[in-house]
């Protein structure tokens, strides 16, 4: 197993995505630090464990800094070392549609705090750790941050600043042996899910546009393509964003 022996902290994994990345990470070895505002988290680490892989609830919320920081202060007491960062939350109005001119500073500071001011509070946090590894820093755009978005402008502006801020970290820390790099997933979340049950044709509609004909498993094809990254077989990449959508985007 590749991540056999790493500790990995996750954001947002209590759920969709981020539990994927979780179990994922789990399944390749890793002691993960499944970090969740909520303690939605300690069902994914009774899930891991159940498996007979190993994982620890840590309660984190990234909007503030002192909570990141106890997180991986957590991360070291329990296992004496951190190896990776995957910063996965992002706020829950992230899925609302708004239009640029609906949006007051409270909205405007939800979006920023949970995904742009959380990857900071991440990268500052775990800094000292990772350089000590030779470790990795994950973030997660979109195409919305790419090409942007008529309905999910927020969204779209805080995903476009990560990859910027994960392509500016790579060159800075390169000199530490700590690579940086930005996934741009496609997969079953529970907002998608949600969605789908209300209505059940956008299933079959959201599969045609992508050329492999299915959505992404947040276990088995997003959290092995993050696991990938944060392993041994990746050492020599950094600053750059993987699309992992069954070939959805391909203007990355």
């Amino acid at each position: 197993m590749s991540l056999d022996g790493l500790t990995v902290l996750v954001t947002g994994a209590g759920g969709g995505v981020g539990k994927g990345i979780a179990l994922a990470a789990a399944a390749d070895g890793a002691h993960v630090l499944v970090a969740t505002r909520s303690e939605t988290g300690q069902a994914v680490v009774d899930e891991i464990t159940n498996r007979g892989q190993v994982a620890t609830w840590v309660r984190c919320d990234v909007t503030l800094s002192r909570s990141v920081v106890d997180a991986v202060a957590q991360a070291i007491h329990t296992t004496g070392r951190l190896d990776a960062v995957v910063h996965n939350a992002t706020s829950n109005s992230s899925s609302q549609p708004h239009q640029l001119v609906q949006v007051d500073d409270g909205l405007w500071d939800d979006h920023y705090s949970v995904s742009v001011g959380g990857a900071f509070h991440c990268a500052s946090a775990a800094f000292e750790s990772l350089r000590a590894r030779g470790g990795s820093l994950v973030v997660m755009t979109s195409p919305a941050g790419m090409e942007g978005s008529a309905t999910l402008p927020l969204y779209a502006t805080m995903k476009g600043a990560l990859r910027g801020f994960a392509k500016s970290l790579a060159r800075e820390w390169a000199s530490h042996a700590i690579t940086v790099n930005a996934i741009s997933p496609l997969a079953y979340s529970p907002a998608m899910t949600a969605a789908i049950e209300a209505e059940p044709a956008m299933e079959e509609r959201l599969s045609r546009r992508i050329p492999l004909g299915r959505i992404g498993d947040p276990e088995h094809d997003i959290g092995s393509a993050v696991a990938f990254l944060i392993g041994p077989d990746a050492r020599y990449i950094t600053g750059q964003t993987l699309g992992v959508d069954g070939g959805h985007f391909m203007n990355l």
